[in-house]
């Protein structure tokens, strides 16, 4: 084995040791494909060294790729089985793409800024991801053309849950969503049943802004 993939081998065990398995991240789907996603590669080179830390890391364009925990925290309570088409609101690195990738049938992902939407498909094709669709514009909006959608992942903070997402949701789906403003939001997984949903509140946590005619103004 080359070197350096041995190295990057034994981060990813370490991070899901201390980092997942040692709090509430008991999805064995998700645990494994934390093993096996190479989130070095999503990382900008200067702060490779830090990719498997316990915090988020800056990717350009005042975007972040999340800490290990949130992104595993976010996708356990997506409750994918395999078979779901997942919207995500915010490609960013591309490395929630990629986890998603591999635990459901297909993925659309929306990013607001084209320079990091196309660094993201770079990656993710070097990777081999066939089952991954890319859009650049407003999240906020969703992505109507494709839905309705099992599940849809927002990754960064919104003052409410967007109406379109609600909309493009499939009854009986869900979304996993940071709501709040400032400093401090409330990371909320939303039940769609008929023409009703169910809030639940997860945790508290802390998001770059979602920005769109749905979200936060400019």
């Amino acid at each position: 084995m080359n070197p350096d993939e041995d190295k990057w081998r034994v981060e990813r065990e370490e991070m899901v040791r201390r980092q997942l398995e040692s709090r509430d991240i008991d999805d064995e789907r998700v645990l494994d494909v934390f093993r096996r996603v190479p989130r070095h590669l999503f990382v900008p080179e200067r702060w490779r060294d830090d990719a498997y830390s316990d915090h988020p890391l800056s990717i350009g364009e005042g975007q972040t790729i999340s800490q290990p925990y949130i992104v595993a925290l976010m996708t356990q309570r997506l409750e994918l089985k395999g078979g779901e088409k997942v919207l995500e609101v915010g490609t960013g690195s591309g490395y929630q793409a990629a986890i998603l990738a591999e635990l459901c049938e297909s993925v659309v992902t929306i990013e607001r800024f084209g320079t990091l939407s196309v660094k993201a498909k770079e990656t993710l094709d070097s990777l081999g991801y066939a089952n991954i669709t890319y859009c650049v514009g407003d999240g906020t909006r969703g992505v109507e053309e494709h839905a309705p959608y099992d599940r849809i992942i927002v990754t960064a903070s919104s003052p409410d849950v967007p109406r379109p997402l609600v909309d493009q949701l499939a009854d009986g789906g869900l979304i996993v969503i940071p709501v709040g403003g400032g400093f401090s939001q409330d990371l909320l997984v939303v039940r769609k049943k008929g023409t009703g949903v169910r809030r639940e509140s997860v945790c508290k946590c802390v998001f770059v802004p979602l920005v769109g005619k749905y979200g936060f103004p400019e």
